[in-house]
Order: C-alpha cells, then structure tokens, then sequence
C-alpha cells in the first residue's frame, strides 16, 4: 500500500513538472509583452515594473486585429465543416466496401498524409490563378480543405468500419436509400469523430502560414498569422511589439480550443449512449 502511494506521490509530481515545464513558455510570452524593448533588453528574465498596455494598443492597431480574427475565424470554421462533410461522405462507401480496390484506393489517400505541404503549394498556385481563385476567400478554403481530405477520409473509414453493419441493413429494410443510411444513421454515430477531427483540422488550418501567404494578397483577408508577420516584420524585430501580437494571435485559438474540447466531452458521452 505504502509503495503505492509512493508510485502515485512520484506520479503527480512528474505531471506537474512536465505542465509548469511546457507552460513555462506561455508565461514568458505573457510577461514580456507588458514590458518595453529596454525593459527586455536589460533584464531578460525580470518580471515587468510596470503593465505597458501600449504594447497591446500599437499591437491592436497595427495588425488590423478584429478584421484578421474574422478572416481566421471565417475560414477556419468552413474549412473545418467542409472537410468533415466531404470526408465523411467519401469513407461512407469506402468503409463498406470489402473490395481489395477499395481497400488499394483508402491506402492512396493515406499517402497523401505523407505528402508535404510545399510540395503542393506550386501545383495549387498555379491551378487556382488559372482559375482566378487567387486573393478570394473561395480559394484558399479550397486549398486548405484539399489538404486536410486525406486525413478525414482515412479517420471516418476506421470509425464507420466499427459501426455494426446491422443497423445499415435495418435501414436499408425501411427502404432508406444509401444518402438516407448515410445521413439519418451513419452520420448522427460520428459526431465523436467529427469533433476530434475538427481540433486538428483548426489547429493546422489557424496556425498556418505558408498558403495564406501565397494565396492572399489583400490585407482585408489576411489571416491573424499573416497579420502577425506583417506587423511584426522579419528584419529588426522588437521585442515589444513581437510578445503582444504573439498573444493576441494566439488568444482566439485558446477560446477556441476550450470550446471545442467541451463538445469532445459531449460528443463522446452521446456516442456512448449510442
């Protein structure tokens, strides 16, 4: 008994290292953005003497900040939804067929995990300037929903191949078509999929750099990352006006994250139920 608690007293200190070691970060990020660049500069490490908010105001304004959370948030959220839809619509079939040509076709779109976005970006470039979808809300919804299609129909074959094949066939009986099997049985059962999917679909989509950078030209549309560099700059960069935006951009995805988490929680408990 004794050694048992011993292992759990052990256990727990290791957990709360390992949280202080990786919040560590964040709560430098924070201090420093309400210190100035002279403030920094002398005593890296110090805690700030005084709250400079004016950081959080230059920030504020010079990135355009509302407009940039609006764009994120914007196509975030369609790009999230659109590949849940399209992914889950594309395993249905694939899940369910038992043909070795299916099982070869789900093994080609797993390889598209492996591809690189760089590699991607020159073909997607050049295919949407031809076809005018460059600097369009559209276009870039589309490049990002194009990249993250292999990793939801390889994600909802593995959970609509665990759903017992009974309750197709029941459906089936009531004369259900498949898009009615699909949508009225099959798709109610995924929402603890479609939720997890969507944390990783948001964080890669929020977090991105590369494609909003290519394919966005107007600063009305660009995405809080974007916003972030252009404020920030990538020659003499101050640190004073480096740890605000770095908050500010990544505030949005923190409430973000929670929200969602909470539906993880609820989609899971419903799934059980199921």
């Amino acid at each position: 008994m004794r050694s048992f608690k011993l292992r759990m007293v052990l256990l727990n200190a290791f957990v709360l290292v390992l949280v202080a070691a990786m919040l560590m970060p964040l709560l430098y990020m924070i201090t420093m953005s309400f210190r100035t660049a002279t403030e920094i500069a002398q005593a890296p490490l110090a805690v700030p003497e005084r709250f400079a908010w004016e950081n959080y105001l230059r920030a504020f304004g010079g990135m355009n900040y509302v407009r940039a959370v609006l764009n994120s948030v914007f196509i975030t959220i369609s790009v999230t939804g659109l590949t849940a839809l399209l992914g889950s619509m594309a395993a249905f079939p694939l899940a369910r067929n038992t043909s070795r040509l299916a099982r070869i076709f789900v093994l080609l779109v797993a390889l598209g995990l492996a591809t690189p976005s760089f590699v991607t970006i020159t073909p997607i470039y050049v295919i949407f300037r031809d076809l005018g979808l460059l600097d369009t809300y559209l276009g870039i919804i589309l490049a990002f929903s194009a990249l993250n299609l292999p990793l939801a129909v390889f994600f909802y074959v593995g959970f609509i191949g665990a759903i017992p094949q009974d309750l197709v066939d029941a459906a089936k009986l009531d004369n259900c078509s498949d898009w009615q099997v699909f949508w009225y049985v099959i798709r109610p059962l995924l929402v603890p999929a479609t939720a997890t999917l969507s944390l990783f679909v948001m964080l890669m989509v929020w977090n991105d750099f590369t494609y909003p950078l290519l394919l966005l030209t107007d600063k009305d549309k660009f995405t809080v990352t974007i916003s972030v560099y252009r404020f920030v700059g990538n020659t003499n960069i101050q640190p004073d006006m480096l740890f605000p935006a770095a908050v500010l951009g990544s505030l949005p995805l923190l409430v973000l994250f929670v929200i969602f988490q909470r539906r993880i929680v609820a989609g899971v408990t419903a799934g059980a139920v199921k």
